[in-house]
């Protein structure tokens, strides 16, 4: 090509440039991608990993944690409750798993139906795998009566898991457990219907990255819960409670203020916060789970922390909270009723501690919430609330 030809084509190509619309190269090929961005995203499990063990269960084990909560002076089992976990990918072991865990710890016998709504995996992913076992066997250490219906997405892409969150509220739960999200996206709340249904509660992790909001835990429709360090003697008593710096935690930009919030708009501004409430999160302080898919060379106990230990553990009081007042609700109104609940009798308030850019503080804050449940209390107040 000679000189001139090449003038006259770049010379055309800076006239087309220039008189395009200002917005046109914002709104072309570049914004497609990016709008993908917005409107999806591939989960992660919000999982940190302490230590392993062969020899034993290292961490907290279930009657620690239940003495610690209250949940030792509570008579409900979640009996005649389902509790729904969305997880993706899954464990090729968690049947067996979830029966030695069982027997370590003089558990009930578990009644766990898996279910596969958009098919099996073609892969297994071993974070996902240890994921599970955390969410599985945890859900029925709280509520060891409760049925569990563990649903397994094929992938970690919306979808997928919204599919698996669907297939839950369609068959039976009366409470469905997310411990995985991702950032936020502009179009998250036309997602917000997924978990709004009568007589069945949405539970997802607020994060496990400091300060900043996931989805779904944004979801006004979700109960969110963010996490904590938690010390306790060796007999399990409750010593004392702080924010653990990985607790998510903010306001969403893209979900107003609900209703059960309404009080805090001096905190919140016009936008909804998280987390709702908090649990003991910190792999430091973290739970024994037991789990034979192997993660990085490594199978049997593990030593667990992350927001995911929260949110079946929550999942496991509402199903205590659902089989004490002989009623199932759905979430705002059990939101509504948390907001509500006394937080000097109910709650241990958490006062110090931060997760980056928020502190804790007395009453709700941007990184536990209202505080962690004192469940012999609480569960008064939630089952008066539903007469």
């Amino acid at each position: 090509m000679n000189k001139s030809l090449q003038k006259l084509l770049l010379l055309a190509l800076i006239i087309s440039t220039t008189a395009l619309p200002s917005n046109a190269l914002l709104n072309g090929t570049n914004s497609t991608s990016v709008t993908k961005s917005k409107t999806t995203f591939n989960a992660k499990p919000f999982i940190k990993i302490k230590r392993s063990s062969t020899s034993g269960p290292v961490g907290y084990n279930p009657t620690q944690i239940k003495t610690a909560y209250g949940l030792n002076n509570v008579s409900a089992t979640g009996a005649g409750e389902t509790i729904a976990i969305v997880d993706s990918y899954g464990s090729p072991t968690i049947q067996n798993d979830l029966t030695s865990f069982s027997n370590q710890f003089g558990l009930a016998k578990a009644n766990l139906t898996i279910a596969y709504p958009s098919g099996k995996p073609s892969t297994n992913d071993a974070g996902w795998a240890l994921e599970t076992s955390l969410d599985v066997e945890w859900a029925h250490a709280i509520a060891p009566n409760a049925t569990i219906l563990l649903v397994v997405a094929k992938s970690s892409s919306t979808s997928d898991l919204l599919a698996g969150i669907d297939y839950a509220t369609s068959h039976g739960a009366q409470v469905v457990s997310n411990s995985w999200g991702g950032s936020e996206f502009s179009g998250e709340s036309s997602y917000d219907s997924h978990f709004n249904h009568s007589g069945i509660v949405y539970v997802a992790s607020s994060g496990d990255d400091g300060s900043g909001v996931s989805w779904p835990a944004a979801s006004p429709y979700v109960l969110s819960v963010g996490g904590t360090t938690l010390n306790i003697n060796s007999a399990g008593a409750y010593q004392s409670e702080t924010a653990w710096s990985g607790s998510g935690g903010g306001t969403s930009p893209y979900e107003a203020i609900p209703s059960y919030q309404s009080s805090l708009s001096t905190i919140l501004g016009s936008h909804r916060g998280n987390p709702d409430i908090a649990w003991d999160a910190d792999p430091n302080t973290g739970v024994a789970v037991y789990d034979t898919t192997k993660y990085d060379s490594q199978s049997g106990w593990f030593q667990i922390g992350g927001t995911s230990f929260g949110s079946p553990s929550w999942a496991g009081l509402i199903a205590l909270f659902d089989q004490s007042s002989g009623k199932t609700s759905n979430s705002t109104t059990t939101l509504a009723n948390l907001y509500n609940s006394s937080y000097s009798t109910a709650y241990n308030d958490i006062t110090s501690g931060s997760n980056g850019a928020y502190r804790a503080k007395a009453g709700y804050d941007l990184v536990t919430g209202i505080g962690s449940p004192k469940v012999d209390k609480l569960i008064v107040d939630i089952a008066n609330s539903a007469k």
